[in-house]
């Protein structure tokens, strides 16, 4: 627990908020002035700190799940940092390779695990729309056809509201331009192309729920039936909310599951249980990897301070979090901007790496690679490991026994 919350009284408030506003006046070193009065960031609170708490049921984690999948092989594309990789090799899949065109995050599953085949910078592109490249690194691996899966998350940047809320939708910066775009925007057909050329018995693609709707619903549809023709049973593309699955964070993703065998899949069902965030941004964060927190400056932390929980400060346009509630999404952000973090429910800062990552459901010994911002990109663009754990096992059980 924080020491934050051993200290929540109207005082202690007051001592600190004038701390602040001496420091804010002087323009001084907001550290060094916590520092002579004994206290750090993580010692500040809220002028309202404590009512709140969480006291239900512990998240899952990845290894409340048993071995579904054992020895069934799997090739994942567009691997990010490993969400959906962690996922499915917690239920008992076996990792056969990953292609990732973005080195650092190739850099991250390397580090995590060294054992995987990991196609991408600097020993290789990594990039799906690079189909011969792809295919000449993945023949001599698997059979055809492939009695295993294919994963896969095209980018979803061209599809993501969160991506254009700072923008009108007339404006020349409003980025939700689906297939239009130049790039991503074509990286699933390059994803169904692959699907189709090594014919794997199941296969999960991963997106944002924007993927559904955009173009009301035409390209999604051209996908599956290219799919279709190509002999795959393509179950309803079915959006899931990462906090009826034992997770504490609100994150709503698309999977649409095809396969060669006709079988039913029924997609986990929801728990009957929401976990607050609570359960897991009140640890311990020493003596973990990815804690540094961002030092605000004086007149952030007063406004920050003034919040209730739920609330928004407006001007920094950042959350402050309900322990009691699971988080709202986590977003590709970072300590030198480019991307909104939440607040914690106790401490007036926004969340480190390791807070977001629990959040995520990635274990504390998971290491991500790279400067901070790009650590919170990493973390943000993941799907939770243990909702992909889940995922995992419906398709075990439908198309594995």
């Amino acid at each position: 627990m924080s020491r934050a919350l051993r200290k929540s009284t109207p005082q202690a408030y007051e001592r600190q908020a004038a701390i602040l506003r001496t420091a804010e006046a002087a323009d001084a070193d907001l550290s060094a002035a916590l520092r002579s009065h004994g206290i750090s960031y993580d010692d500040l609170i809220y002028e309202v700190s404590g009512p709140q708490r969480w006291d239900g049921p512990a998240p899952l984690s990845l290894k409340d799940f048993p071995k579904a999948a054992a020895g069934v092989p799997l090739v994942s594309f567009f691997t990010g940092c490993g969400g959906m990789d962690l996922g499915f090799e917690a239920v008992g899949f076996d990792h056969v390779a990953a292609f990732e065109f973005n080195e650092l995050f190739c850099k991250t599953l390397r580090k995590n695990r060294p054992e995987w085949r990991v196609y991408g910078p600097p020993v290789h592109s990594g990039d799906v729309s690079k189909f011969d490249e792809v295919e000449a690194a993945l023949a001599p691996l698997i059979s055809e056809p492939f009695e295993g899966v294919f994963v896969g998350g095209p980018p979803c940047q061209p599809f993501s509201i969160a991506a254009n809320q700072r923008f009108a939708k007339w404006g020349d910066n409003f980025k939700r331009t689906g297939f239009a775009h130049e790039k991503n925007g074509n990286l699933l057909f390059d994803f169904v192309r692959l699907i189709v050329r090594f014919k794997p018995k199941a296969f999960v693609i991963e997106n944002v729920p924007g993927l559904r709707d955009i173009d009301s619903g035409e390209q999604l549809a051209a996908a599956i039936s290219d799919l279709e023709a190509a002999g795959y049973h393509v179950h309803e593309p079915t959006v899931l909310n990462a906090a009826n699955y034992g997770i504490p964070q609100h994150r709503h993703r698309l999977f649409v599951v095809g396969s060669r065998d006709p079988s039913p899949l029924f997609m986990p069902p929801p728990r009957n249980y929401l976990v607050g965030c609570g359960s897991v941004l009140f640890r311990s964060q020493q003596s973990v990897p990815n804690n540094e927190t961002r030092a605000h400056k004086a007149g952030s932390l007063l406004r920050y301070m003034r919040l209730d929980y739920g609330q928004r400060d407006q001007l920094g346009r950042v959350d402050r979090l309900d322990p009691s509630q699971p988080s709202k999404t986590v977003i590709a952000g970072g300590t030198a901007g480019g991307g909104r973090s939440h607040l914690h429910p106790e401490i007036p800062r926004t969340l480190s790496v390791r807070e977001c990552a629990r959040l995520q459901t990635f274990p504390d010994e998971y290491v991500f690679v790279g400067p901070t911002a790009r650590q919170f990109t990493q973390v943000g663009n993941a799907v939770p490991p243990v909702l992909a754990a889940q995922v995992g096992s419906a398709l075990a059980q439908a198309f594995f026994r």
